[in-house]
């Protein structure tokens, strides 16, 4: 998520990285530290493993209105989307981003913008929102199988809306998946320049070291960064204005759902980046390519003029925003993506 009133900056380093990961857990204000090195480090993709613990409860509250419904992946278990099939129109996807309080309820002032007007859908990534959180190892494969496993359940081309890390997952799968016909990122990962291995956990092993440092002690670390402080503190940083209060309370609900802290730590390791996703990704999209951008804490666009280069992909800077655009300037990028659509 975002907030910055300076240039576009690259990611931390990873030794810097880690230093603030093992501060923050020394000191217990470790929100800051955890989200900077998530959004440094990037893996390569591993197959998902099977199922170990009890599936999460569906007690946390709809994100959204419309039906909320399961899709079944092989060797996970059930991963949550909301439908509304009103409307006309290809059907949109809505994805979200991956952080310590992930949940359907970061699309919503989209969601209420779209529903009824087409046929929206809004996926939840595995390990997050109502969807199961088993202890498993959580991968860039598996967050990409899920939403092409939603692609196949609607059955037609779709449009996809993905925000931050998401923006990752939504690309992987539309060079998979066909029926994506267009793609619009919101505040993108992996758009920064990498230099040497700035965009790893670490050179050596992909973040695995990092990762099992912070399994240890992932209950005492999740407890913190699932207080209202810590989560209104994160929110801050993504947005100019006031945050907003219907998502801080919703984050705090979904925090507290059985298995909330098992993807968070691969997502606070690095793991569930792309190396390279510039140039494994993006770089080979095909589709009609948005990106809406402007100031972010966690990210940086580096490489977006080289991005929008490509044919069929631009970019439109929503000012005064800083990650979630959607909030503070729904009307403007409503109007953005709906002119985006309307193109050849």
């Amino acid at each position: 998520m975002t907030h910055s009133r300076t240039k576009l900056r690259a990611p931390s380093r990873p030794g810097r990285v880690r230093r603030a990961v093992t501060l923050g857990l020394l000191l217990g204000g470790l929100t800051l530290g955890a989200v900077a090195a998530a959004q440094a480090a990037q893996t390569q993709a591993a197959p998902a493993q099977t199922a170990t613990t009890p599936a999460a409860t569906t007690t946390l509250r709809p994100a959204l209105s419309g039906e909320r419904k399961f899709l079944t992946l092989p060797g996970f278990g059930r991963v949550a989307y909301y439908a509304d099939p009103r409307g006309e129109g290809r059907p949109l996807i809505l994805t979200v981003s991956v952080n310590a309080a992930a949940s359907a309820y970061e699309m919503k002032p989209l969601w209420d913008a779209f529903a009824g007007k087409r046929p929206v859908y809004a996926l939840e990534w595995p390990g997050f929102g109502s969807s199961d959180r088993p202890d498993v190892k959580y991968t860039p494969a598996l967050m990409t199988g899920a939403l092409t496993a939603l692609v196949a359940e609607v059955g037609s081309d779709v449009d996809v809306v993905a925000l931050s890390l998401g923006s990752e997952f939504a690309a992987r799968a539309a060079l998979q998946e066909p029926r994506i016909r267009t793609l619009a990122l919101i505040s993108p990962s992996g758009l920064g320049q990498p230099r040497g291995g700035t965009q790893r956990a670490t050179n050596e092993d992909g973040g695995q070291t990092l990762y099992n440092r912070l399994n240890a002690v992932s209950t005492p670390l999740y407890a913190l960064l699932r207080t209202r402080i810590s989560i209104e503190y994160f929110l801050s940083r993504s947005f100019r204005g006031v945050v907003d209060q219907g998502l801080v309370n919703y984050s705090l609900d979904t925090t507290r759902q059985p298995g909330a802290k098992y993807a968070p730590v691969y997502f606070i390791s690095g793991q569930l980046f792309t190396a390279d996703a510039y140039a494994d990704l993006y770089s080979r999209l095909k589709v009609p390519t948005l990106v809406l951008y402007d100031q972010d804490a966690f990210v940086s666009f580096d490489r977006l003029p080289q991005f929008t280069a490509q044919p069929g992909v631009r970019a439109v800077r929503i000012g005064g925003t800083d990650g979630l655009p959607q909030f503070e300037k729904t009307a403007e990028v409503v109007e953005v993506l709906n002119a985006f659509w309307a193109t050849p």
